[in-house]
Formats: structure tokens, sequence, C-alpha cells
């Protein structure tokens, strides 16, 4: 069990923000690393927020990791090797099979459908 808590308080412009709050006032200040298959992302920023145990965690979303597939990132604290939080950006031919991708496709066709039925009624009056 970690001695932090990370709670997401945005994702925006490729950057995950996150508040990391110690359970502790007194805690040091934390060793943060984000790993993504296993290697290091670069460029994680940890900034005090001038409140006693709290700090801003940010994580900038390196290009090569945008494309096809499943990204997942782990936000490790890197005393304890626990896992504080993750997220994971889905992109490309993976959605395919995503239940959101089907429900978008069965509502395009569904309007296609209406439209030709009204269409269908207004040409048999």
């Amino acid at each position: 069990m970690s001695v932090f808590s990370l709670t997401k308080t945005r994702f925006k412009e490729g950057v995950w923000e996150g508040l990391l709050v110690a359970k502790t006032k007194e805690a040091p200040a934390p060793d943060i690393v984000v790993t993504l298959n296993d290697q290091t992302v670069p460029g994680v920023v940890l900034a005090d927020t001038g409140q006693a145990g709290r700090w801003a965690v940010e994580v900038p979303v390196p290009k090569d990791a945008i494309g096809d597939g499943v990204q997942t990132f782990l936000i490790l604290d890197a005393h304890s090797d626990i896992v504080l939080d993750s997220f994971t950006l889905i992109a490309g031919e993976v959605l395919g099979d995503d239940i959101r991708a089907e429900v978008e496709l069965l509502r395009a066709e569904l309007d296609m459908l209406k439209r030709a039925f009204r269409r269908h009624c207004l040409e048999t009056m």
C-alpha cells in the first residue's frame, strides 16, 4: 500500500494531469515513474502545489505512443513500485471491436433507414 493517492484532474492536448496527495502532510516528495510497454516515459513533471503533501503530476504522451492499438500507461511510486494510477489510449483498427464504435455504426445505419423510410412514405402517397 502506497502512502500516496493519485487522482486524475484532466487529460488535454496530449498531457495527462493529476493530483498526488500524501496520506500524511509530513511525507517526503515522491519519486514518480511512468511506464509504457516497460519503458520509462520521459518528461514527467512533479510540481509542488504550495500545500503540504500535495503535488501536481503531468505526464506527456509521447508521439510514438499514438497509433493503432491499445497503449496503457502505468504511473508508479518508484520507492515502493506500487501502481498509483493508469490511463489507456485506444486508437485505430482496434476500435472496430469496441462496443462504442458498434453503437455509433448502428445509429448511423438507423438514421439512414429512417430517411429512406420517410422518402418512401412521401413517394407512395
